[in-house]
């Protein structure tokens, strides 16, 4: 029954564009910013006026549970007051056995206790500061500690509290893998049968880097997936995700609020155990799924460059993409604006936000406001194609074909008369929604991008121009007309019938701003946000001869 109520949640929230109500535009506060009772009065007021719906708020074991056996829920109540007060959201994040692969919010009392709650070792022996994950008295001790805040959410704050992150960024350092005298005994097993199960079972399905590495007639460890350090990443995801595994079905007890664990990058070419081994991570989500099949979620934290590309790995059919930590930047409302278009996200959530400086929350905000106008024509949207445009300096264009028509989308930079595009400095990126609502209807919404549009016979006879700062044809490129084909044009074309900035208001209705036409979509020829503006742009498109 449990596992059938955790398919149902997860279906649900797989449908469609979510109601602003669902969808998480949301912030996570720095690690120490909800310490103390005068910090959330600080704080949590200052997350409501930057636009956000959801505060992503550490629960710290630590501060919880400081003498073992006795809880105190000060912190946490308090949190939930101010954000029931404010009419916000919050997601718990379970700073428990480890955060950031470390056991650094685990009480002094388990820390002291090495013999009862042992660490994890590397290959040479050295103690880490990484409780063992094959230590029972250390599960034991963290899944006490996260039944009682369960329990307690689950009678005093289900009305606030949307969803829960169990532990945070779990993974190896210094080693692949534990190799405490625990873990080795664990290890000499050999693979488990319900592991080999699972795999075989969907096989035709797995991650490609597993499959690839999946030998089912073996039953060692290397025997099944190879003699390397990556074979040692795999026992250990595994091993971390039933453990988790055993909390989700613990919370499970007490409540239905959805459950996802957040995994730090494996980034810049790092091996296991430079980067955290046998987090959550894209390439392991078979092993993820089969040791911890109640989680809604894997999400990728990203703070490096590429995020179109962190993204995508997760944005899966099994795998809805929520993104709990991004770095936050002047950039981070541009990247917001793609995660849900491109991948109709469940969340976005800029890391720190509460440090952050005015010019880095800008974006945020703009975005925010942006999408809480977009998810309120849910109904409408549901089963119309969206996509996200995300461009920088050297990622500036997409080509899109959509029935017929070709849609090119680039960074608004490549215009010819913007002179920031040339002036030595870093492009700001432009990101966008790109939402079609009809047939020759689209929804434009974000910032530094503009859009052409075209029939599929006009692209292919399209003449490469230059374009000079006046928006015509450069002199000395294309200018000669006596050079141009003579192939007669027996297609049709795409025109823009109207270019209108509109706002959206709770209803789902557009309320017309003003009309853009002329200079504002280049005679026609184009529609474009400036870099720095944030606008909803509503366009209907025209066929002619």
């Amino acid at each position: 029954m449990r596992k059938l109520l955790t398919a149902i949640i997860l279906c649900l929230s797989l449908t469609g564009w979510a109601q602003t109500k669902d969808l998480i535009l949301g912030g996570e506060l720095s690690n120490s910013a909800a310490t103390s009772v005068a910090d959330i009065d600080e704080v949590m007021p200052r997350m409501k006026a930057l636009g956000l719906n959801t505060v992503l708020v550490p629960a710290y074991w630590e501060l919880m549970e400081p003498t073992e056996g006795k809880f105190d829920f000060m912190l946490i109540d308090h949190t939930i007051q101010q954000a029931r007060n404010l009419q916000l959201k919050v997601v718990f994040l379970w700073f428990g056995a480890w955060k950031n692969s470390m056991s650094c919010y685990a009480p002094l009392w388990l820390k002291l206790d090495t013999k009862r709650f042992p660490r994890a070792r590397t290959s040479n022996g050295k103690p880490l500061e990484i409780a063992s994950c094959f230590s029972e008295q250390v599960f034991q001790a963290d899944n006490k500690a996260f039944e009682v805040l369960v329990k307690h959410i689950s009678e005093t704050g289900s009305d606030v509290v949307t969803m829960i992150q169990v532990e945070n960024e779990i993974g190896m350092l210094e080693d692949a893998r534990d190799h405490s005298p625990l873990a080795e005994e664990v290890y000499q097993k050999g693979v488990p049968q319900e592991l080999l199960s699972h795999l075989k079972k969907n096989q035709k399905v797995l991650h490609p880097w597993l499959k690839a590495r999946f030998n089912s007639k073996g039953k060692t460890w290397k025997e099944v997936f190879g003699d390397d350090i990556y074979t040692d990443e795999i026992f250990m995801a595994y091993y971390y995700a039933k453990y988790v595994g055993r909390l989700c079905e613990t919370a499970r007890r007490y409540t239905q609020i959805p459950l996802y664990v957040n995994a730090a990058m494996n980034s810049r070419g790092r091996q296991p155990g430079q980067y955290p081994s046998a987090g959550p991570l894209a390439h392991l989500i078979d092993l993820w799924h089969c040791g911890t099949p109640q989680l809604l979620c894997l999400a990728p934290d990203i703070y490096d460059t590429g995020f179109k590309g962190w993204a995508d790995q997760y944005a899966l059919p099994n795998n809805r993409l929520f993104i709990p930590e991004s770095r936050c930047c002047e950039n981070s409302g541009a990247r917001a604006m793609y995660a849900f278009g491109e991948h109709r996200a469940l969340g976005f959530s800029p890391f720190a936000i509460d440090q952050a400086s005015p010019k880095e929350t800008e974006s945020v905000t703009k975005a925010y406001s942006l999408l809480r106008q977009l998810s309120s024509l849910n109904s409408k949207l549901s089963t119309l194609t969206s996509y996200g445009l995300l461009f920088d300096q050297e990622d500036k264009e997409r080509i899109i074909n959509n029935d017929g028509m070709v849609i090119t989308c680039r960074h608004y930079f490549t215009l010819p008369w913007d002179a920031r595009a040339t002036d030595g400095s870093t492009w700001p990126e432009g990101g966008a929604i790109l939402q079609e609502l009809a047939n020759n209807e689209y929804l434009l919404a974000g910032t530094g991008v503009v859009v052409t549009f075209a029939s599929a016979y006009e692209k292919t006879h399209e003449q490469q121009q230059i374009l000079g700062e006046d928006g015509f044809v450069a002199a000395g490129t294309t200018s000669d007309i006596k050079h141009r084909s003579s192939a007669i044009f027996k297609g049709s074309r795409k025109g823009i019938a109207s270019v209108d900035e509109v706002s959206i208001d709770e209803q789902g209705k557009m309320n017309f701003l003003r009309r853009l036409n002329g200079d504002q979509d280049h005679q026609g020829r184009h529609v474009r946000i400036a870099c720095g503006e944030w606008k909803i742009l509503h366009v209907k498109l025209y066929d002619y001869k």
